[in-house]
């Protein structure tokens, strides 16, 4: 009976100690590659019980930084006590989305339900989202987040955002126990390698199928615009942006936007490859491109030309503000002012190149009234 005692004894360490030392070493298959995004990678273990996302450089400058989540179905799966290993059961329902883009991406899938806090919910525009207000919590912004909301909440994860670090939540959220994980679309250059991150979100919500065949219907839809737009006969020069401050921050050649630019047929006035992160420049500097510009995107908080005029009187004399070639990606508001392009632009990037198409080539034959995003500031 005793040498029974010790050999359930022993069985029972022997499965405790293999349960706990399933870490990131049992994802040895591929679940997913992207074909588009370089941010992410989903891996599974051979009897396909647990998957692996692996989020690599999730912030501007972060270089080889990692980040990894466990979803783990069969109760075996680990995270050997790393911090930066975060681990959930089973597909999550109960979100919080730290960013407008993941409430964006959860509605591409058919989640929204899943939404159950968010940051800044005046300022979304998701329909889900507005027609159940009062179901979904706000949980502020950093550093002011309400981690008592959170808690009470009782979230499956959180979903984060660095800019250019870490999300200052991580360690309160290891401290409260509460699983998080980066969605870092945010520093892919590809418009549909952001786009692609659905596919992530999938793998969460434990619906990769249906983000995989959502995903799959962008790249057919893209590549043929961009295909319009090479066929185009002129390539208008790009200006972007407007002052902040005393500063004007230009993304990088290898950006997003650039590469939006690039695909609708523009010229990016812009010429320096920064990688990841945009260059801040002077007012001067700005003014010298605009005036080399023939047509003007994204110019912030300007609703009509006069405000510009008046707010930025330097510029009144550009050709392209005196021919009126100024466009605002501002068409789609919510009433406290959030831009719902900086929301569900993330998962129609099709979309976007049809505006910017219709923007910088008029022969197009796309009136203004037909753009989604993006209209005319007169």
């Amino acid at each position: 009976m005793r040498h029974a005692i010790y050999l359930t004894l022993a069985l029972l360490l022997s499965a405790c100690a293999h349960r706990a030392g399933t870490g990131l070493e049992a994802f040895t298959e591929s679940a997913y590659t992207p074909r588009h995004a370089a941010g992410f990678s989903i891996l599974r273990t051979p009897q396909d019980d647990a998957t692996l996302l692996e989020v690599r450089s999730p912030w501007q400058g972060s270089g080889e930084a990692r980040r990894w989540l466990v979803i783990d179905r069969g109760g075996r799966a680990g995270t050997n006590g790393l911090p930066d290993v975060q681990r959930i059961e089973g597909p999550a329902r109960r979100i919080v989305c730290m960013s407008s883009t993941h409430v964006a991406m959860l509605g591409a899938i058919g989640c929204s339900d899943r939404i159950v806090g968010v940051s800044g919910l005046d300022f979304i525009s998701d329909p889900y989202v507005t027609a159940h207000r009062d179901a979904i919590a706000d949980v502020g912004y950093e550093p002011d987040v309400d981690y008592e909301r959170i808690v009470a909440l009782n979230p499956d994860i959180v979903l984060l955002y660095g800019v250019t670090g870490p999300s200052g939540m991580e360690s309160k959220l290891r401290e409260l126990g509460i699983p998080y994980a980066y969605i870092g679309e945010y520093v892919e250059s590809s418009p549909l390698g952001k786009a692609e991150w659905m596919v992530a979100m999938g793998e969460i919500t434990g619906c990769r199928d249906a983000a995989e065949q959502a995903f799959e219907a962008l790249p057919p839809r893209y590549d043929s615009l961009c295909r319009a737009a090479a066929a185009m006969p002129r390539r208008p020069r790009v200006m972007i942006n407007a002052p902040y401050g005393d500063s004007w921050f230009m993304p990088s050649t290898s950006s997003y936007m650039a590469r939006l630019i690039a695909d609708a047929g523009g010229d990016y006035i812009y010429r320096n490859d920064t990688g990841d992160k945009s260059e801040t420049i002077d007012v001067e500097q700005a003014y010298l491109m605009a005036a080399q510009a023939d047509c003007w995107i994204n110019v912030g908080q300007i609703s009509t030309l006069e405000e510009l005029r008046s707010r930025h009187p330097k510029f009144a004399d550009v050709e392209c503000v005196r021919r009126g070639r100024i466009y605002n990606c501002n068409r789609r508001m919510t009433p406290a002012g959030g831009n719902d392009f900086w929301e569900s632009s993330i998962v129609h990037p099709d979309v976007v190149l049809h505006d910017l198409i219709g923007v910088f080539h008029p022969e197009a034959g796309i009136a203004d009234d037909e753009l989604y995003y993006y209209k005319r500031i007169e």
